[in-house]
């Protein structure tokens, strides 16, 4: 009983901790007291830990008396625990796993919630980025993963978000491990990191529970299902993990209601919906002209509940929604040619006038997708594989030149908005006199174009009295009453003539736009018209959101049973920006991880306020931390922020930001420890993702954002002649590299680079010329006799650099280090650094001894220590 309380009480790491402590404790005092009273070490009173020791001594004569082998074995233990206790920060045992990761929780988190529709290798290699930079365990890694597509799903507005984060998690997400697998050193190692992964998350049971509860099934279950599906998991895996799940949610409290029992779940209807895109492409490759009327079922069908958002959702995961896309353009296009008619009469066997209706309804519901897809999706989705025939078809031409979108302001007196004015007048008298429009007679298409001059007509005649309110109402209800496109062209030119319009004057137009909003009570309505409405009503809305706030209207779009516009409106009124972006950072810091509503709050900061702006600001912030876990944490949540525009970011963060700290003696001090060290791992790791990524393509949310005037970086980093010599010797490592240059004008920035890097290197590149003045900088710092926390700066930042390069990431900074720079430093400052930079540039610069070796004088024959 004695050894068993004994080694209770030593197994625990805590307590052994505290005994040393207390060990360490009492030889203090003794020996304060000791030199206070003068005594020696002799007469000092005994001391517990001695008392102890003696114990152990006496203990082992015991021992060897014990019959049983069991308590002896036993014993013997206690005593090789209480042996180490005096060891105890000697020895170096493995840190306890950090469980959270905030950089790859945020960069699943802003991949899910703003950019479904981007391809999965650039996503897949910002985390393989991230993984390396920041050494995380393959397990640990996925489980992350996990865990951001659980908190996106729970977190996602009712409507078209939850159906994205649904397609993202159960779709994309699988996809994305199945590359990540290539990056493994074995398919075996990684299906049992990604079992091991799942293990974690089912530990996690109150997260799965809320993802269950708002998805109304087992979401572990689809998504176990469809990893084993990609050659994840094994089957005997995925049999284990579920049964387990099964287990722990029979604990669970009731998920579902009554309310909910028959609502079917979101994750099955996505993995339904993934072939079912499929089909329905292959549908839309067959020739329209043979059965307009089957085309159209499908598209109707495609109309009802959110069927339509389930397709495109599905089709966004898994990179089919540009082809999905352009096989609608090309159907709209077909539409508006009316001699088609003839034969869709005889194809079968009907009149003019059905297969008229025929044409318009597939006009009308192939534009209002178009429509529904650019302000849901963005428009690169439209018009990144626009047809390179040189035609140019019908809606192209409408969406960039007359459909509102975010950042992007119309002009209403615009050419394209003044058509053919013969058909404007045709088009106001059939709007004004008819009491429904023949749809034989109509060409959509140009009734679209020729509507904007035709409701500046009306609306000048209602405005001068020359039509009353009745006169209004029956031509809108003719606009809307076929085809509800007609009403998104008018009220797109409306949005566009409001915004021109003083306060006073705005009533008229505004009262125009509530009544083409809704829908029309008639029995003359062509089919599918309710189902309509319903995509046109949220175009609308997405259209004329920045206008009614602007002019603090409300107009009631009829009801589609979802938040349309979740993220719409975040920011508070009547309060600086630079404060809510503190704000809204201190609690993110707080927190230890990045929310949805967060990231769409910065992303409209960083919209609002630039580039500089938003980068500055937060690195001020960073840089008032003190304690090193908090800046630690905020590198990864500022790391995982700047991915709403990582280029951007680095180009203002090494080019103006830390320059201006590292020239600028007076802001020395904010680059001390810790905060010092937190910023130049920023910086690294902002430098490394951006190279290894800027010759890819920007995603399309980095696209949609208008680029700011930041400073030409060519003028502000120029490649004459104009620089001081004193720089030009600093960058050359003897006077011959001056001469080997691929121009003459190349040589005032390019004199520290070989001929070889020359030919690899485009010097024109804002990030190349970036950071080979960074460099150049950080080159001249260490060289300098003024020593400071700036110079402390230069080597964290090189340390990081070799660092990061050491764990393989692809393409290396370190090409822009001046020769110089390796020696720069005072002698046995980093000697290790310094081997370790210099055999790298050694081997960039391709310089080789006889035995093929990389060599040069500073990299087989190190600084000295001394």
């Amino acid at each position: 009983m004695c050894l068993q309380r004994l080694e209770k009480t030593l197994s625990s790491t805590k307590n052994r901790a505290l005994l040393h402590i207390a060990k360490l404790e009492e030889a203090s005092l003794h020996t304060s007291q000791g030199l206070g009273q003068g005594g020696t070490r002799a007469n000092q009173p005994t001391a517990s830990w001695t008392a102890i020791e003696h114990c152990l001594l006496k203990l082992g004569e015991i021992l060897a008396n014990l019959s049983s082998p069991q308590l002896r074995s036993q014993a013997e233990q206690c005593g090789t625990l209480i042996r180490s206790i005096p060891t105890m920060l000697s020895v170096h045992s493995e840190q306890l796993h950090k469980t959270g990761f905030p950089t790859v929780h945020a960069v699943v988190l802003l991949e899910g919630t703003m950019n479904l529709t981007g391809e999965t290798q650039p996503l897949v290699e910002q985390l393989m980025m991230v993984k390396r930079m920041q050494h995380i365990p393959t397990p640990l890694f996925v489980l992350e993963i996990w865990k951001a597509c659980f908190v996106g799903l729970i977190e996602s507005p009712e409507g078209t978000g939850e159906l994205k984060w649904t397609a993202f998690t159960f779709l994309k997400i699988p996809q994305v491990l199945v590359k990540l697998k290539k990056y493994s050193h074995g398919d075996k190692d990684f299906t049992e990191d990604v079992n091991s992964a799942f293990e974690f998350l089912l530990k996690l049971t109150p997260l799965l529970d809320k993802a269950d509860q708002r998805c109304n099934c087992d979401c572990t279950n689809f998504l176990l299902q469809e990893c084993s599906k990609q050659g994840l998991l094994s089957e005997a895996s995925t049999n284990n993990l579920m049964a387990k799940r099964k287990a722990d949610r029979e604990h669970a409290p009731q998920l579902k209601s009554d309310e909910n029992a028959n609502i079917q779940p979101n994750p099955g209807l996505i993995l339904r919906a993934e072939p079912t895109v499929t089909n329905i492409l292959k549908t839309m490759d067959a020739d329209h002209s043979k059965s307009p009327e089957g085309l159209l079922g499908v598209l109707g069908h495609m109309l009802s509940g959110k069927s339509l958002d389930l397709l495109l959702a599905a089709a966004a995961a898994t990179g089919k929604l540009k082809s999905f896309a352009r096989k609608f353009i090309n159907l709209n296009e077909f539409t508006t040619h009316r001699s088609e008619e003839s034969s869709w009469g005889s194809a079968f066997s009907s009149s003019t006038a059905k297969a008229a209706s025929v044409r318009a309804l597939l006009f009308d519901i192939s534009f209002l997708m178009l429509c529904h897809v650019a302000q849901t999706y963005g428009s690169e989705v439209i018009l990144s594989e626009s047809n390179t025939g040189g035609e140019v078809f019908f809606f192209e031409t409408w969406m960039q030149t007359c459909m509102p979108e975010e950042g992007k302001i119309l002009n209403p007196d615009h050419p394209c908005f003044r058509p053919d004015s013969t058909k404007v007048e045709s088009l106001v008298a059939l709007l004004n006199n008819s009491s429904e429009i023949k749809l034989v007679q109509m060409k959509w298409h140009e009734a679209c174009l020729n509507i904007s001059a035709a409701i500046l007509e009306i609306l000048n005649a209602w405005e001068n009295g020359v039509l009353a309110f009745e006169s209004i109402q029956k031509i809108t209800d003719n606009i809307k009453g076929k085809v509800c496109s007609l009403a998104v062209c008018a009220v797109a030119w409306l949005v566009a003539h409001v915004r021109m319009l003083g306060l006073d004057e705005r009533e008229k137009s505004l009262q125009m736009i509530r009544q083409l909003a809704g829908p029309l009570y008639s029995e003359n309505t062509l089919q599918f018209y309710n189902e309509r409405v319903v995509i046109m009503s949220s175009i609308l809305e997405h259209m004329c959101a920045d206008v009614l706030q602007q002019t603090a209207t409300q107009i009631k779009f009829p009801s589609t049973g979802m938040d349309t516009m979740p993220y719409w409106n975040l920011l508070p009124p009547k309060r600086p920006i630079k404060e809510v972006l503190t704000d809204i950072f201190a609690k993110v810091l707080e927190k230890g991880w990045v929310d949805s509503r967060s990231i769409h709050i910065f992303d409209t900061l960083l919209h609002m306020g630039g580039v500089y702006w938003f980068c500055n600001n937060l690195i001020k912030e960073l840089l008032k931390e003190t304690r090193k876990e908090h800046t630690l944490r905020a590198v990864e949540l500022l790391y995982s922020i700047f991915c709403l525009d990582m280029q951007q970011v680095t180009l203002v963060l090494l080019g103006h930001i830390l320059p201006g700290l590292l020239t600028d003696s007076s802001k020395w001090h904010s680059l001390m420890d810790p905060p010092g060290t937190a910023l130049a791992k920023l910086a690294v790791w902002c430098a490394l993702s951006s190279y290894s990524s800027h010759k890819g393509q920007a995603s399309s949310r980095q696209k949609k954002r208008q680029r700011e005037d930041i400073e030409d970086y060519i003028s502000l980093f120029p490649l004459d002649d104009m620089q001081p010599s004193k720089l030009m010797r600093l960058l050359s490592s003897n006077e011959e590299d001056a001469n080997i240059l691929s121009s003459p004008t190349d040589r005032s920035m390019s004199s520290n680079l070989s001929a070889s890097q020359l030919h690899t290197v485009n010097m024109r590149d804002p990030l190349n010329r970036v950071l080979a003045n960074l460099f150049l900088l950080i080159s001249s710092i260490l060289g300098s006799r003024t020593a400071g926390p700036h110079t402390q700066f230069a080597q964290w930042f090189m340390e990081g650099c070799v660092d990061c390069l050491e764990q393989g990431g692809r393409g290396s900074i370190l090409q822009f280090m001046p020769f110089t720079t390796v020696s720069a430093a005072p002698p046995g400052h980093w000697p290790t650094l310094q081997l370790r930079a210099g055999q790298h540039v050694a081997g960039e610069l391709g310089v080789q001894r006889p035995g093929g070796r990389a060599s040069s004088s500073w990299t087989s024959h190190p600084p000295s220590p001394c």
